[in-house]
């Protein structure tokens, strides 16, 4: 009995695709991107900027770890700089009039050309000390605190939910009936409700054969942060 309702369901079903009329299927509102901000070198926290909820832009700071050493170095790679370049100017003199050799003057030079690479690899080093955002997005998770001690374990997890992912899994009937670019209207669950407009942008070409299904991802717009990922939502196409 059940066998046979299954099989008149996947009929009907066949029967709608190739009508071209889709039924309403359900979905998950999901972020963009998850993304969890650990440390590239290890250290301590001297200032966490940013708290859960809080929205950050792409390049914003969002912590900073204890610098003192490598804002010495860079001072001192900076004061190297400064001092090459008033040798370099007290020797041009000498240079023209020939006073000084070519082999002194290629030290000079060189010493200066060092002294500049050591400024760029101190300001890279303490650039690593500012942990920032790589995506536009909302703190959801926040672990770490001024004092604690940071690596390569995740402190600070931000969600991108400008735009939404919305899933879908289709039954294999509907293979062929959703391309990429189609427009759907998204209805996510009370309480949140509404109506809103979806693009697919990603219509799996692998079919899982275990479930008979294909997964489609649509694209959401929510440039006011106003829905949330991880409503529940039925598609209509």
């Amino acid at each position: 009995m059940k066998r046979g309702f299954f099989l008149a369901l996947l009929c009907m079903l066949a029967a709608t695709a190739r009508a071209g009329e889709l039924p309403p299927f359900e979905g998950l509102i999901e972020p963009r991107e998850v993304v969890n901000f650990g440390s590239p070198v290890p250290g301590i926290l001297e200032k966490v900027m940013v708290e859960r909820g809080d929205r950050v832009e792409v390049g914003q700071v969002l912590a900073r770890l204890k610098s003192g050493v490598e804002a010495a170095a860079l001072r001192t790679a900076e004061a190297k700089v400064d001092f090459g370049q008033r040798k370099s100017q007290r020797n041009e003199e000498l240079t023209r009039k020939k006073l000084i050799s070519v082999h002194e003057k290629d030290e000079i030079e060189t010493e200066l050309q060092l002294a500049r690479l050591m400024v760029a690899e101190a300001r890279e080093q303490l650039e690593l000390r500012a942990i920032r955002s790589t995506v536009r997005g909302v703190v959801v998770k926040r672990t770490g605190s001024p004092g604690g001690y940071v690596g390569e374990e995740p402190f600070l997890t931000v969600a991108q939910i400008d735009p939404l992912n919305v899933e879908l899994v289709i039954p294999v009937q509907f293979i062929g009936a959703i391309k990429e670019g189609a427009v759907a209207k998204v209805l996510p669950d009370e309480p949140v409700g509404g109506e809103y407009r979806a693009k697919v942008v990603i219509v799996d070409k692998v079919i899982d054969a275990a479930s008979g299904t294909f997964g489609v991802r649509l694209e959401l717009p929510n440039p006011q942060h106003k829905l949330p990922a991880g409503l529940k939502c039925r598609i209509v196409f």
